[in-house]
């Protein structure tokens, strides 16, 4: 599928997302909006691709979004058309042309059933650092900067970052960067636990794809892909004991499974294991369990 604003290859399967603006230094629009859903939606789709990692062409990740329209850039009614009102006057905030464009790409990417590694080979800022957040893994190039430059831009952070940078990095540490939304090298960003690690920018993509291939070549399709949602979902539930009932349907179904069976043998027998079970059609019954209105 041709893209304009990304490039999307597939490689021992690994797949990699590269933003592909480096005259514009990769900055977001409605284009890559609308191209990085579609690219998730294909690689949930694609049983060949067990591992995506994320990077930006040229010098830098992501610079932001595109400000090219000025000093209305952030207006929707100015650029889409006016958001529909309600009798009394007031905005109609279901109207989808109010939806912030960030949250719709990070809610996909949240939603993926494939590990997820960003490799920020340069600056990071705005939707560029917060698109970052619903990724698993994040390894920053040393020439990587990053920002939450929202205060300094009269707007407030966006791409549902105010679920996912505090559960990342704390909510102190999340407060300080956003309050001052002022721009901070890798370094610091390790320090905070925005990034498991910082190499040279030569090895940023060396690093990424020894990791993804870890993972596309001795893991269990299905298990990553519950292990994911499992992580992400249950980790702000209340009680452990929600957590609890999702292990035990997981333990029990997969249990059960062919791709276990292989686990163990291959184990024992010491050799590479070969797990068959796909994604695409092999998920367990229970799945997907936030779904249902009541556990049965």
């Amino acid at each position: 599928m041709p893209y304009e604003t990304i490039l999307y290859e597939v490689s021992e399967q690994i797949l990699t997302i590269t933003l592909n603006r480096p005259d514009k230094l990769n900055a977001f629009n409605a284009t890559m909006m609308r191209e990085l859903i579609e690219a998730f939606d294909a690689a949930d789709a694609d049983d060949d691709v067990r591992a995506i990692i994320v990077t930006g062409a040229g010098r830098a990740f992501c610079a932001g979004a595109d400000l090219s329209s000025g000093a209305d850039t952030f207006d929707r009614d100015a650029r889409r058309g006016p958001v529909k009102r309600l009798p009394d006057g007031r905005v109609d905030y279901s109207d989808p042309n109010a939806r912030d464009g960030g949250g719709q790409v990070t809610l996909r990417i949240f939603k993926c059933l494939k590990t997820v590694i960003a490799a920020v080979n340069g600056p990071a800022v705005g939707i560029g650092a917060t698109m970052l957040l619903a990724m698993d893994i994040r390894i920053a190039s040393e020439n990587a900067k990053f920002g939450f430059v929202f205060s300094q831009r009269g707007i407030v952070p966006e791409a549902a970052s105010s679920w996912f940078l505090p559960r990342i990095v704390g909510i102190s540490q999340a407060l300080e960067w956003c309050f001052t939304g002022r721009v901070f090298p890798a370094q610091e960003a390790l320090a905070g636990r925005l990034v498991s690690r910082v190499v040279l920018p030569d090895e940023l993509l060396t690093t990424a794809r020894g990791l993804a291939r870890e993972i596309a070549t001795k893991t269990a399709p299905v298990s990553v892909a519950l292990i994911r949602q499992m992580m992400w979902r249950l980790s702000s539930t209340d009680d452990p004991m929600e957590a609890h009932k999702v292990d035990s349907r997981g333990i029990y179904s997969r249990g059960r499974s062919g791709d276990v069976r292989e686990g163990v043998m291959s184990f024992l027998e010491k050799r590479p294991a070969n797990f068959k079970d796909k994604v695409s059609s092999d998920m367990p019954d229970f799945f997907p369990w936030w779904d249902e209105r009541e556990y049965r």
